[in-house]
């Protein structure tokens, strides 16, 4: 009896020293004051959401980058319905005419992305001009047999939620069904993921026998990141009882069990994620979409809140104190590219060469591990 006693006690002490040691989710507060801070230095710096992105040459804001940017903005909108967020998000859609890059007819994922916001902002006020063109760009798509076009992984979060959101608003099956033979296209028409290791090649120039300079596969942060988010946001529209939610769910979670065990010590995730030491370091892009991907699925009584809260609020907080300069300036954010060694090097104060995308991601994960904190 005695002996129970004393290991008891010892529990208890092991368990506090534990709690103490514990990072603590931030309050909903905080939160919401650290995507304020960074939303509003792109607002600052962006005035007027219509002006042509001007990097190595200029490009109409309607790109994905900018695209992923509203994506979070309207995120953003959901939890704090500040007037000045939805204006912003019109005035974009009105800048462009409500079009996409390079037009109607265009069938590359990228060029679709706008749609995912013109679309919510469709079903905040019903102007048929606002979904028009994104419409009638799939619509194409759907009158031929052609399912390949998705030959890279960020095509998924950038064209999969258009889809998806299409299929609701009409009521119409054939965008869901049509999807889900793209993606599946994607996924093992051309091999792009490896079920073995829970994780998916960028795109068909790293696949086996390409490796890491530690031999293993190459799989880019980011990219995952960006099939989390799509198997994310197309699971928050569509029901439960669609044909393909099942076939969702099971990579998700496949991909969330992957990448539990890699996040760094400090709470992020390296550019790559199986040779730490190919571009080693911290990249919050696609660690906030990580991070997004866990804390819908506890909010959803998908994963584990035991086992993935602690992962969920290291990565948080890392992104909160190590990336966001006082000016609201997004650090660690790895330039456009598809793989590791691109957009480098990433540092606290390095510019990647659009601040936009990353932003998006990093307002994404806010609005989901707002939702967890008290």
């Amino acid at each position: 009896m005695k002996k129970g006693i004393i290991v008891l006690i010892s529990c208890l002490i092991a368990g506090s020293v534990n709690l103490l040691n514990a990072q603590q989710l931030p309050s909903k507060a905080d939160v919401i004051e650290k995507m304020e801070q960074t939303n509003a230095h792109l607002m600052k710096k962006w005035p007027d959401p219509g002006v042509n992105v001007i990097t190595n040459k200029e490009r109409p804001s309607n790109l994905w980058t900018r695209a992923v940017y509203y994506e979070g903005l309207m995120a953003l909108y959901s939890i704090k319905p500040d007037p000045a967020y939805l204006q912003y998000a019109i005035d974009w859609g009105e800048s462009h005419k409500w079009g996409l890059r390079y037009g109607s007819d265009s069938r590359n994922a990228d060029n679709q992305c706008a749609g995912q916001t013109y679309i919510d902002l469709y079903n905040i006020e019903q102007k048929p001009e606002r979904i028009k063109d994104i419409k009638a760009s799939v619509d194409l798509m759907l009158k031929t047999d052609k399912t390949d076009d998705w030959d890279w992984i960020d095509a998924l979060q950038m064209a999969m939620p258009v889809f998806a959101k299409l299929a609701i608003l009409t009521g119409d099956s054939k965008y869901s069904e049509r999807m889900y033979k793209m993606y599946m296209d994607t996924k093992v028409t051309q091999g792009l993921y490896n079920k073995k290791d829970g994780l998916w090649w960028r795109d068909a120039d790293f696949t086996p026998p390409y490796t890491e300079p530690n031999g293993e596969d190459c799989y880019w942060s980011r990219g995952n990141g960006w099939v989390v988010a799509a198997l994310v946001r197309v699971m928050d529209i569509l029901p439960e009882d669609d044909p393909h939610y099942k076939e969702y769910l099971k990579t998700y979670k496949e991909m969330m069990k992957a990448v539990l065990p890699i996040q760094r010590e400090d709470g992020f995730w390296n550019a790559s994620l199986h040779d730490p030491n190919n571009y080693g370091g911290k990249e919050a892009s696609g660690t906030s979409m990580f991070v997004y991907g866990m804390a819908w699925g506890v909010n959803n009584g998908i994963l584990s809140a035991k086992k993935y809260i602690p992962a969920i609020t290291k990565g948080w907080n890392a992104l909160a104190t190590e990336s966001v300069h006082e000016d609201g300036f997004l650090g660690y954010v790895q330039g456009t590219g598809k793989e590791p060694k691109d957009g480098q090097p990433v540092t606290y104060t390095s510019k990647p060469d659009f601040e936009d995308y990353g932003l998006g991601c990093f307002l994404l994960a806010g609005s989901e591990v707002y939702k967890l904190c008290k």
